[in-house]
C-alpha cells in the first residue's frame, strides 16, 4: 500500500509526465523470448556526486547521514512473466555507488502502492519514486528497485496485490541488475539484503521466501527488513477499513484498486456494476488502468465506501466469501507461510493510519508461531506530507540502512 493516492491526499505529490510512455510500452508484451531476467536495455538516467546525492535525498526528506559515495542510476528492462506466466517485459531501477568496490553487497527494495506508471522507480521525476535505492546505493551497496509488473515501462495493468508476481518481478530484477552492473566491470554480492515498503513489505517478503527457497542459482538470502506492510488484509486491514480506522477516501480508492485489479487475476465479478454504484462502475478500470494520475483518481471517486459500493460489494467486504475470499487468503500467505532462516526484523509506526499496525502485530505473532524471533522496531512518530505511514518509509530506510551495514 501507500504512494500516490496517499500522497496527493496530502498535497505532497507534484504529477510526472513521462513523454510517450504509454506509447512507447505499448504492445511490449508481444515475441517476447522466455529467458527470464534477461537484460532487454539499460538506460544510465544520471550521475549524482555524493554532496549532490545528500542534497537531493534531504530536499525530500530522506535521511542522508548514510551517504558515502556518489551513485549513477539506471533504467533496466528486463524479460518476466506475467500474473498467468507467460513471457512479457517490466523495467526497474538500479542504483551503483561510485566507488573502487569490485564486488556490491546487494539490497533489493520493494516500493509502495503507486496507480500511475510514471510514478514507478525507474521512470520518476520525484525523489520519492527512487528516493531509497538512492539512500542505498550512496552507502555503499548495489540497490535493485523493481517497478514491478505494468508499472514504469512495463506493458499493460498492474496487477497491484499479486505477490507471486512481484516476487517473479523482483527476482528477474535481480538477475538483469547482475548482467547490467557486470558491464561496468561489478558483481552483485548472491547474499541479498531484502527490504520493502507497505505493498512492498509484502513483495520483500514473497522474494525472500523465494530466494532462502532456492529459486535462483546465484542469489540467496541474507536478511529481511519489510517497513510497514499490509500483511493481514482479511484479518487486519478490512476491519479498520469498515470501522473507520481508515481515512475514508484513502479506504475508497484501495478498495477500488483491490477490486479492480483481483477481479482481472481471480474472476470476482462479472461487470464493474455488480459491485460499482453508478457512475463509478463506467471508470474504476480506466482510473486504476496506469494512465490516470493519482490526484486525478482520487477526485473521481466518491468520498465513502457506502456511495462507490452495491449492497452486493458491501457484503462483499464484509463477510469475504468464494473467490474473494481465497484471494485474501493468497495475499497473506504467499509472503508469510514461511520460516525465515536468517534475520528478519519487522519495522512499523503506531497508529498506522493506512496499513494500521495491527498487521505487523499479526505477522509477528506468526512468526513467533514458527519459532522465530523478529524484533518489532517502531521508526518512532514522523510524518511525511501529514501521513504516519508514508513516514515510516523514511523513518524505516533510515534504520535499516543501518542495520544493513552490520551484516556481513
Amino acid at each position: 500500500m501507500a504512494h500516490p493516492m496517499t500522497r496527493v491526499t496530502a498535497a505532497a505529490v507534484a504529477a510526472t509526465t513521462v513523454a510517450g510512455l504509454t506509447a512507447a510500452t505499448a504492445g511490449a508484451s508481444t515475441a517476447v523470448p522466455t529467458q527470464r531476467g534477461t537484460l532487454v536495455s539499460a538506460t544510465h538516467l544520471r550521475t549524482m556526486s555524493a554532496e549532490q546525492a545528500r542534497t537531493w535525498l534531504k530536499s525530500d526528506h530522506f535521511d542522508a547521514s548514510q551517504v558515502k559515495y556518489g551513485v549513477d542510476t539506471y533504467r533496466l528492462v528486463y524479460r518476466t512473466i506475467d500474473a498467468r506466466h507467460r513471457p512479457t517485459t517490466a523495467s526497474g531501477l538500479l542504483v551503483l555507488p561510485r566507488n573502487q568496490a569490485k564486488t556490491l553487497r546487494t539490497v533489493s527494495y520493494t516500493h509502495g502502492t503507486m496507480s500511475y506508471k510514471p510514478d514507478a522507480p525507474s521512470v520518476a521525476k520525484d525523489v520519492w519514486g527512487s528516493g531509497p535505492a538512492v539512500t542505498y546505493g550512496a552507502a555503499g551497496f548495489a540497490a535493485v528497485s523493481p517497478d514491478y509488473l505494468g508499472l514504469g515501462l512495463g506493458p499493460g495493468v498492474h496487477p497491484w496485490k499479486n505477490v507471486p508476481s512481484e516476487t517473479t518481478a523482483s527476482m528477474d530484477m535481480l538477475r538483469a541488475a547482475r548482467q547490467a552492473a557486470a558491464r561496468h566491470g561489478r558483481t552483485l554480492d548472491r547474499r541479498v539484503l531484502v527490504t520493502g515498503f507497505s505493498q512492498g513489505a509484502s513483495s520483500a517478503l514473497g522474494l525472500a521466501r523465494a530466494l532462502q527457497a532456492g529459486n535462483d542459482p546465484w542469489f540467496r538470502l541474507r536478511a529481511v527488513a519489510p517497513i510497514s506492510g499490509g500483511y493481514d488484509f482479511k484479518g487486519a486491514e478490512l476491519p479498520a477499513l469498515l470501522g473507520g480506522k481508515v481515512p475514508s477516501k484513502i479506504g475508497v480508492a484501495y478498495t477500488t484498486y483491490l477490486l479492480t485489479s483481483w477481479n482481472r487475476i481471480h474472476g470476482l465479478y462479472s461487470s464493474p456494476q455488480v459491485v460499482f454504484k453508478k457512475p463509478y462502475a463506467g471508470r474504476v478500470n480506466k482510473l486504476f488502468d496506469g494512465t490516470t494520475r493519482g490526484d486525478v483518481m482520487l477526485k473521481s471517486l466518491p468520498d465513502r465506501l457506502d456511495q462507490l459500493l452495491t449492497p452486493r460489494g458491501m457484503a462483499m467486504l464484509r463477510k469475504p466469501t468464494g473467490r474473494f475470499e481465497r484471494a485474501l487468503i493468497e495475499d497473506r500467505d504467499a509472503p508469510t507461510a514461511w520460516t525465515p532462516h536468517v534475520p528478519i526484523r519487522l519495522y512499523k509506526i503506531s497508529n498506522d493510519e493506512q496499513a494500521v499496525t495491527l498487521n505487523t502485530t499479526h505477522y509477528a505473532t506468526w512468526l513467533r508461531r514458527r519459532g522465530v524471533k523478529a524484533p518489532v522496531i517502531d521508526v518512532g512518530g514522523r510524518t511525511y506530507g501529514g501521513s504516519r505511514h508514508l513516514g515510516s518509509n523514511l523513518s524505516g530506510t533510515a534504520q535499516i540502512v543501518r542495520w544493513f551495514e552490520t551484516l556481513r
